[in-house]
């Protein structure tokens, strides 16, 4: 689903009529009592029925702003809601005009939505991040002729440019041989999820990548990264986060 004429942006100013989006659902999907939303001053959480698909919204706060508190309040709604059945979750700071806005946007894209939803039904998001270890270092030296070419000739010559091609080297070498196992990893993981997309890059990492997961294949695929970074814990270090709600197989439709 487009945004529902949003203003996609966590330091928007929000008018008095307007409401901050949390994601699509089907109209039978209920909201659990009592739940508030982001803000200083959370408003209840409610939805907006049109046709088939329904918003879960709150009326939108005066200042908003990421902090840590209302990025996990709006994460922790995505994932409550994602328990009783598929939701297609906004990223943080989807501000929409006003309700009316949001029904009208609902009825545009009902068939788009609802074939997004059955798509994530029964499914998480799970992320994989791959970053280069200094681990075995002595193994990049015997493996990486440049590597190896610059420690002799630091040792022969020491000095600070000399130190400092060697660090660039090595810095280099830790990448390429992380981006391979990444690979490894990324290639194996892909074959047990429903589907793989690669996020946006991240400094420090050298794969972002996140999986369509049955929730009933998770602690299997836990269990699948944890045997893959002892594998590979020379060359990388896997850090896995999750359940998320499904932000990365829902976007261009919420």
């Amino acid at each position: 689903m487009t945004a529902p004429a949003p203003t996609p942006t966590p330091t928007a100013t929000p008018t008095r009529q307007s409401v901050y989006v949390y994601g699509v659902v089907r109209a039978s999907h209920a909201v659990p009592p009592g739940r508030t939303g982001v803000g200083e001053r959370p408003a209840p959480v409610r939805t907006v029925r049109a046709g088939a698909l329904a918003a879960v919204i709150s009326d939108a706060p005066a200042r908003l702003r990421a902090k840590r508190r209302d990025l996990l309040a709006h994460q922790d709604l995505a994932l409550t809601l994602g328990r009783d059945g598929p939701v297609l979750p906004m990223r943080f700071g989807m501000v929409a005009p006003d309700e009316e806005s949001v029904r009208r946007q609902l009825l545009c894209t009902q068939n788009d939505c609802l074939a997004a939803l059955e798509r994530v039904e029964g499914r998480v998001e799970m992320n994989l991040k791959a970053l280069p270890t200094e681990a075995d270092l002595g193994a990049l030296v015997r493996e990486d002729p440049e590597v190896g070419r610059l420690r002799t000739a630091a040792r022969r010559a020491p000095g600070y440019e000399a130190s400092v091609r060697l660090g660039e080297a090595v810095a280099r070498g830790l990448r390429r041989r992380a981006a391979a196992a990444a690979a490894t990893v990324l290639a194996e993981l892909s074959a047990v999820a429903d589907a793989t997309v690669h996020g946006p890059e991240v400094e420090g990492c050298v794969l972002n990548a996140s999986f369509l997961l049955d929730r009933r294949e998770q602690r299997r695929f836990e269990g699948a990264v944890e045997r893959l970074a002892a594998a590979h814990r020379d060359r990388a270090e896997l850090r896995l986060t999750g359940p998320l709600p499904c932000y990365s197989f829902t976007e261009g439709r919420a």
